[in-house]
């Protein structure tokens, strides 16, 4: 059959399938889908028909959200046959990540359901693939916010699968480059994995708080190591909270001196226990004024949108500002003026390739670096999430996967 006739294929099957689903009304119970989230759905029940490649026969339960308007609830899936080079890992606990709760409530767009969320995982190898050698049954790892990449463009030669020129597979909510199935996250049983993305954990390092080392940690550390921070830095955090408390930690055991910007004087202490030498409250211009002219890097983990443009003039000649942890536009408008006058720059990142951070957990390994978590059930989920909301959590949820069982 020729591609254009494939195509021509499975175009018709799409329309007769949403036809059919439509008709005996196969939405799982949920708001009226759209033509390619109804034909996902049974894609995944009848993976092997419509794929050749695909057997799904591994049965997993797991919490998944059915809409962005719903709680998640259980939900059992399958997870994929394992290929030669995979990894089976049995679960033990999943942090939980403010981009949870976006995907979950399709903050950002693009939101397909079932899904289940979770990408900063810590489990048990159970199985490998004829063709692994790095893992064995018994050994504990990490998986991140990616399972896949292409591996052959720029980026992931230089080992910034993040940042893979056709997109990285992520862990949930994503599509499988290979089978084109749907990915689903660590709020279960288990999870397949490549073992190019696998992460080894280090001996000793307390497996609950080393979970959100795999998007937090490594989303701070990750623009650390790229401005080459060490000892003598002079670097500021911008917010307190999941992501700020990670920067915090890791730029003081890189030797940095540290400073919190901060609009809440409640936590200056929490902040210097945490590895700052300064806090500043943003909210008082003489604390802004002194401090002019005094960061080569400042991270600024705020995941809303926020005035930039108090932040600039602490930068030093040639500084930067990075952005970390907001998706969107920049209001209000940033002034040129302070980036022009001291050669300063806005720059974003995000996340760390698989070497980087495997570097990072290796550090964390060395220096005894966790986050510090508050570990719940999964049938606690939703509340979280509404205590996310008001940055009620000191500093990141962990839920411990052995709850499924109850």
């Amino acid at each position: 059959m020729t591609e254009w006739a494939a195509k021509v294929k499975l175009r018709r099957l799409r329309r007769v399938t949403y036809i059919f689903l439509c008709d005996r009304k196969f939405l799982y119970g949920a708001p009226q889908r759209t033509m390619n989230q109804v034909l996902y759905l049974y894609q995944r029940r009848n993976s092997n028909k419509l794929n050749g490649e695909t057997t799904m026969t591994m049965n997993v339960l797991g919490f998944a959200a059915h809409s962005s308007r719903e709680a998640l609830t259980p939900y059992r899936f399958e997870r994929r046959d394992p290929r030669t080079d995979d990894v089976v890992i049995d679960i033990l606990y999943c942090g939980v990540c403010h981009s949870d709760l976006h995907q979950v409530r399709d903050d950002w767009g693009g939101s397909a359901y079932p899904l289940v969320p979770g990408h900063e995982i810590i489990g048990r190898v159970v199985r490998v693939g004829p063709d692994v050698n790095r893992f064995r049954q018994g050994d504990l790892v990490g998986v991140g916010c990616m399972v896949d990449s292409c591996q052959h463009c720029s980026a992931c030669q230089s080992g910034l699968e993040q940042y893979c020129e056709e997109s990285p597979t992520y862990t949930y909510n994503s599509v499988d480059r290979h089978d084109h199935t749907h990915t689903f996250g660590g709020y279960s049983e288990k999870i397949v994995v490549s073992d190019k993305f696998v992460l080894n954990i280090p001996d000793g390092l307390d497996l609950k708080g080393a979970a959100p080392l795999l998007c937090a940690g490594i989303t701070t550390w990750s623009p650390l190591r790229h401005w080459n921070i060490g000892k003598g830095s002079n670097v500021a955090v911008i917010g307190l909270g999941g992501l700020g408390h990670m920067a915090l930690k890791l730029a003081k055991a890189l030797g940095a001196d540290v400073t919190l910007f901060t609009r809440s004087p409640k936590k200056e202490q929490d902040a210097r226990r945490l590895g700052a030498d300064n806090v500043v409250l943003s909210t008082e211009s003489a604390q802004m004024n002194a401090v002019k002219g005094q960061f080569e890097l400042i991270i600024d983990t705020v995941p809303s949108v926020h005035d930039l443009n108090p932040y600039m003039p602490a930068l030093s000649l040639d500084g930067t500002l990075v952005l970390v942890g907001f998706l969107g536009g920049i209001e209000p408008l940033l002034s040129t003026v302070p980036l022009i006058m001291g050669r300063k720059s806005v720059a974003g990142s995000v996340i760390g390739g698989i070497a980087e951070t495997q570097e990072m957990l290796d550090f964390c390994g060395k220096h005894g670096i966790t986050s510090d978590i508050e570990v719940i059930r999964i049938q606690d989920i939703n509340d979280a999430y509404e205590r996310l909301l008001k940055n009620d959590v000191k500093y990141r949820f962990v839920i411990d996967m052995t709850s499924l069982k109850e």
